[in-house]
């Protein structure tokens, strides 16, 4: 099995956000790319940031080896995109460098001192020191993509790949499933609207009355994401909420907090943390209004009855979901999507526990009885659900797994094309390294000079 470090060329980026100080040991040349030069701290800091992620490492060397490795490897793309006379502008970084920060801030619960206090700097020092880094990633990538973007498979090059793997290493594939459901939403009262409303205004003018937004979320905000975060949704870009939600958090001045408005989701307010271009820092408070008990049980009923026509029908999935069901996935013949693969599959760990639950009880081409469930939107629902297919856990095989053995071949495809581009490149561009590491266990076969 190749060790494909190519597959994961941002990794270093991904992890280090930078030297957190300390630690690093006298400075000298390890490398010399072209006009780009590593050194010995830049290894030992993204060491110390690799070791930080995972914890243990086996073998300290072999893995400032493959450190190396990758960063010669940037600096020859950076290279190119000097050739290539890549622009990357300035609102590129500043998104990247916001994304990342919201990455963060999500890991800490939305508050910016403890990124401060683990990496031992100001916000803005830490916002400088990201710049050079997400540009220099925005330009790899760019280059990567230029070798490899239009890179495809043949139908006879994925069965070649097949054919040529070791029965033995295929991965195991778990046990998979394939349903649909029909769905019925209890609708809300008015009043029970209305009662939302006023607590959410309650809210709002106690933060205008110096309240914290954040505790008041805390407290408060049924957004299971968020909340725990006083409500902070971190750095967002234009595009990536609700259309009603992003044309009121736009419109808002830092520190201000918006009237109640409506999503899909249910009712909010909104607080301005900070803007950056067309990225926006803010948190809100969520309240989604709750049906009366009655209006749940119409529903069960409702389900119960439908329940009954299906099976002395025999309508399809399509059929039934057509005629009775509620929601997006009405349009979608029922079939029910995997958000992160975007295919019909779901496997245990992709399901949450009540569906996985309800579909071990049945065969394919079975109905469940009516479970209740919260959709995508987070709204109480209840839904009959249709098994349509269960493919039990096996090794890996073109015929049951053509997409993933397709994936792979394209994965390995690219890798040749990448370190054909290397070692081509490196025939033009001078490298040197220092002898210390020129015994080191590269993936590719450097033709370093003595």
């Amino acid at each position: 099995m190749k060790k494909i470090f190519f597959s994961s060329l941002f990794l270093l980026c991904s992890l280090c956000l930078f030297a957190q100080g300390g630690g690093v040991p006298v400075d000298g040349i390890v490398a010399v790319i072209g006009k780009g030069i590593i050194m010995q701290s830049d290894l030992e800091k993204h060491y110390l940031d690799y070791t930080s992620q995972f914890n243990t490492v086996e073998d300290p060397e072999e893995t400032k080896c493959y450190i190396l490795e990758t960063l010669i490897f940037n600096k020859l793309m950076v290279d190119q995109a000097e050739l290539d006379s890549i622009e990357i502008t300035d609102d590129e970084v500043e998104y990247r460098i916001n994304a990342r920060l919201s990455y963060f801030l999500q890991q800490v619960g939305g508050n910016t001192k403890y990124i401060e206090e683990y990496f031992h700097k100001p916000m803005a020092e830490i916002k400088k020191d990201l710049k050079e880094m997400m540009y220099e990633q925005a330009l790899i990538e760019q280059v990567q993509s230029k070798i490899t973007g239009s890179i495809t498979v043949t139908p006879s090059e994925v069965k070649q790949f097949a054919s040529n793997l070791n029965p033995d290493s295929m991965p195991v594939v778990p046990t998979a499933y394939q349903f649909g459901e029909v769905v019925k939403i209890p609708p809300v009262s008015d009043e029970e609207i209305d009662a939302v409303k006023e607590r959410l205004n309650g809210y709002r003018e106690r933060v205008l009355r110096g309240e914290k937004f954040s505790m008041l979320a805390r407290l408060y905000s049924e957004d299971p994401g968020s909340a725990s975060k006083g409500g902070d949704l971190g750095f967002v870009e234009r595009g990536s909420l609700y259309p009603e939600f992003e044309a009121v958090a736009f419109n808002l001045k830092s520190g201000e907090v918006s009237q109640v408005l409506k999503t899909r989701a249910g009712y909010h307010i909104i607080q301005m943390i900070e803007r950056k271009g067309e990225s926006i820092h803010v948190a809100h408070i969520l309240l989604q209004p709750k049906p009366s008990t009655d209006e749940q049980v119409k529903a069960i009923s409702y389900l119960d009855s439908v329940r009954a026509i299906i099976i002395n029908e025999h309508l399809s999935i399509d059929e039934a979901a057509k005629k009775y069901s509620e929601g997006p996935t009405k349009s979608n013949g029922g079939m029910v999507v995997n958000p992160y693969t975007n295919s019909y599959s779901f496997d245990k760990q992709s399901l949450d526990d009540a569906t996985f639950a309800s579909l071990n009880k049945l065969i394919p081409g079975e109905y469940s009885e009516c479970v209740p469930f919260v959709n995508e939107d987070g709204i109480m629902a209840y839904r009959l659900i249709y098994l349509k297919e269960k493919v039990a856990e096996h090794k890996a095989n073109i015929v049951e797994d053509y997409d993933m053995i397709k994936n792979a071949a394209l994965e390995e495809k690219k890798y040749d094309a990448l370190q054909k581009w290397v070692l081509d490149k490196v025939k033009v561009t001078s490298l040197r390294i220092n002898p210390q590491y020129k015994e080191c266990p590269f993936v590719t076969k450097w033709q370093i000079p003595n």
